[in-house]
């Protein structure tokens, strides 16, 4: 209790902090948005996402499909941009978005953002990128605050191609109790906003259902998960453990087996990541479909081998290339609206809503919904872990 106090003690303070920071640099992000922008000089575009520490894979994939989408498609729309990266290590806490987010708002030339990646990032850095005119499009967060209710936690400026865990939480949940019988089911978060929320709301659909659930708490820093693998009961049926780091899922996985707990590990979209979370049985939800089986993608996905041979394709790339492919899209638009130049830099947040894909990377048309600043009819798919290592699609 002591290290979970200690725990929260910190991630409070780095909240505070990070709402003092914006609320001192809202004057200069409100000028920044001002600038005139011309766009026949070379505009910038900008990557947050964890490009090290525990999470590191997530922005590496996010990393070669944004540089890839720009390198494809930035020229036959008639733009000149650079890509400026961010890194936001999850260890690091929330508050590592908006130091790396007050970053780019200095540079003029930076017009849209790339992510933040994750949930905690957006909620620090979300502000003071609205204020600075800067459109921010997500392709993994998915804390369902960032885009629902009265009091969210992102501004307008802030959107993002995948679904949020309101369609995540009741997907997992519905899948345990239909396909997996389960009666007794555990829930682990990590004291940070993405794990809270999808546990939370995997949780409330499980209760609703009858299911019997377990709450257990840690820090997102821990790596020995034997203390609480002996709290989980002998008769649960699965653990949801909405890690951001697959290592963790693999060795709280190996550690179950070890006390000969018979529960299967359920994590979320985060666990994802077939090379270090491989244990065969185990479950996974995700954003998006694997995109080999996407017979419309063929051509992007082999010269994104090309252009990266020693990548392995996962599934956080993919939508990266999508929130990119959106941005440009919506700078595009931006200016020609405004005959080679834009008025401010938020005339790029006014187009981001009106852009159309008809043929997505994940298959399909994608658009904006009318209500929300999330993809209209997106879905959830879950993988089960096969003997091999590789991840099937089982719903």
């Amino acid at each position: 209790m002591k290290a979970r106090a200690v725990a929260v003690l910190a991630l409070v303070a780095a909240v505070a902090a990070a709402i003092a920071a914006s609320t001192a640099g809202a004057g200069s992000s409100s000028a920044a948005a001002s600038q005139v922008v011309n766009c026949r000089g070379p505009l910038k575009i900008g990557l947050i996402t964890p490009l090290t520490g525990g999470a590191g894979f997530l922005g590496q994939e996010q990393l070669s499909w944004t540089q890839y989408a720009i390198t494809r498609l930035a020229r036959g729309l008639g733009l000149r941009v650079q890509l400026v990266r961010g890194d936001t290590p999850v260890e690091k806490g929330p508050g590592e978005g908006l130091v790396v987010a007050q970053k780019m708002i200095a540079d003029s030339r930076l017009v849209a953002v790339i992510g933040p990646a994750t949930s905690g990032a957006v909620a620090s850095a979300s502000q003071a990128l609205f204020a600075a005119g800067i459109a921010h499009i997500s392709p993994s967060a998915t804390r369902t605050s960032l885009t629902y209710g009265s009091n969210k936690e992102a501004t307008s400026g802030f959107f993002r191609v995948v679904p949020g865990d309101n369609i995540q939480g009741p997907t997992d949940a519905n899948f345990m109790v239909d396909k997996l019988n389960a009666k007794k089911v555990v829930l682990i978060d990590f004291q940070e906003p993405y794990s809270v929320g999808l546990a939370d709301s995997t949780q409330a659909v499980l209760r609703r259902k009858g299911v019997e659930t377990i709450r257990q708490s840690t820090s997102v820093n821990t790596t020995d998960f034997s203390s609480l693998v002996t709290r989980v009961p002998n008769d649960a049926d699965i653990v949801f453990f909405p890690t951001q780091q697959p290592p963790d899922a693999q060795t709280f996985a190996q550690q179950l087996l070890e006390q000969g707990k018979r529960a299967k590990v359920f994590g979320g979209d985060g666990a994802n990541g077939p090379t270090q979370f491989k244990l065969a049985g185990s479950y996974v939800s995700n954003f998006a479909p694997d995109i080999s089986g996407v017979a419309s993608s063929k051509a992007l996905l082999d010269g994104w081998k090309k252009a990266n041979p020693s990548a392995t394709l996962g599934s956080f790339g993919p939508p990266a290339y999508l929130a990119t492919q959106v941005a440009l899209l919506a700078i595009k638009r931006a200016c020609d609206a405004g005959n080679g130049r834009m008025n401010t830099r938020r005339d790029i947040i006014r187009q981001v809503k009106k852009v159309r894909v008809p043929s997505s990377i994940l298959g399909g048309a994608f658009r904006f919904s009318t209500k929300t600043n999330d993809p209209l009819n997106a879905k959830f798919y879950i993988f089960q872990i096969q003997p091999n290592g590789t991840y099937k699609l089982v719903g």
